[in-house]
């Protein structure tokens, strides 16, 4: 008789146990407790009914006023929202020997200063979804970019990380925006800086670096980067502006990539699509692919056209 399925299975263990002995980063067995993503989502969704009251309930909770509901809210994301900071507040140096109460008392602190940000971040999603409603024509209605535009919700998202992220709070605002983006296809690293009236269009493929400035108005098309003119430098880049700077009023269309952290894009700019910059523009600029153009080929023996775009600069605006 064969090996029994007993003696296998033991005999991949075995095997399995000893790959984790090799020292490499992947091999660490809880160290200390990870942070639950699970839970972070759930912060989310609980985030999103606080800052949408109207829009997004838990219906299993029978909640007969504003106030109960809103005190519901925040004690529960008081708690979940320290159970991880004293998880992850570990990955700080200044704190990878803490004592737990240490880690309690640091971990309330920042949950309490971030909820008091709150009414910040819903002043600043307020103007994003008047952008959008200001911005699309396809838009009947605030209630449907509320509830259905991935640009707003990649925002919103990024407004909560962004906000964690100046607290000093280590990977949960990366877990957050990633989780945006898995959803949305919109990559907002949570360190970039973004103002008011923010409106992202149609929205997938986009790429906001972590040191990314972005002024109020701005206005951005889908395949759209926003990202370092080269990482080649590694870890020692990092704390570096390595991400442009967009300034106030700047429409930027369709597949158009902005590198290197000493770009800025001139208040009022727009940025033809699929335009490659790596040097500033001034403000007032248009910039646009001259040497592309069109290409008719027939089937049925008629000469071919060519059709320059630059006889029309109106085509980077269409979307």
């Amino acid at each position: 008789m064969g090996e029994s399925m007993e003696a296998r299975i033991g005999r991949l263990v075995e095997a399995q146990i000893a790959d984790y002995g090799m020292g490499r980063d992947i091999d660490r067995v809880l160290s200390f407790d990870q942070p639950d993503k699970a839970i972070i989502v759930d912060i989310l969704e609980k985030l999103q009914r606080l800052v949408f009251p109207g829009y997004f309930k838990n219906k299993t909770y029978k909640v007969y006023t504003v106030r109960n509901d809103t005190s519901m809210l925040i004690e529960d994301l008081l708690f979940y929202l320290q159970k991880q900071l004293i998880i992850v507040l570990r990955y700080l140096p200044e704190l990878a020997e803490a004592d737990e109460e240490a880690l309690r008392q640091r971990a309330e602190e920042i949950a309490f200063a971030f909820i008091e940000k709150i009414p910040l971040i819903r002043e600043y999603i307020d103007t994003d979804v008047q952008a959008a409603f200001d911005g699309d024509p396809a838009a009947f209605y605030k209630d449907e970019i509320i509830f259905s535009y991935p640009g707003l919700y990649a925002i919103f998202v990024n407004r909560v990380a962004h906000e964690l992220y100046l607290l000093g709070v280590p990977l949960i605002p990366r877990v957050m925006t990633e989780h945006a983006h898995s959803l949305t296809g919109i990559d907002i690293n949570p360190g970039a800086t973004i103002g008011k009236y923010f409106f992202i269009d149609h929205g997938t493929g986009i790429v906001v670096g972590e040191t990314t400035v972005i002024g109020e108005n701005v206005k951005v098309y889908q395949g759209v980067t926003l990202g370092a003119a080269s990482t080649r430098g590694g870890r020692s880049l990092n704390n570096k502006k390595r991400h442009p700077t967009i300034e106030d009023n700047v429409t930027i269309y369709s597949g158009a990539s902005i590198l290197g952290g000493d770009t800025v894009i001139g208040e009022g700019a727009v940025i033809g699509g699929n335009c490659f910059i790596t040097h500033s523009v001034p403000a007032g600029a248009k910039v646009y692919i001259r040497s592309q153009e069109l290409v008719y080929k027939y089937d049925n023996g008629e000469k071919e056209k060519r059709m320059p775009l630059d006889t029309d600069d109106a085509w980077f605006y269409v979307i």
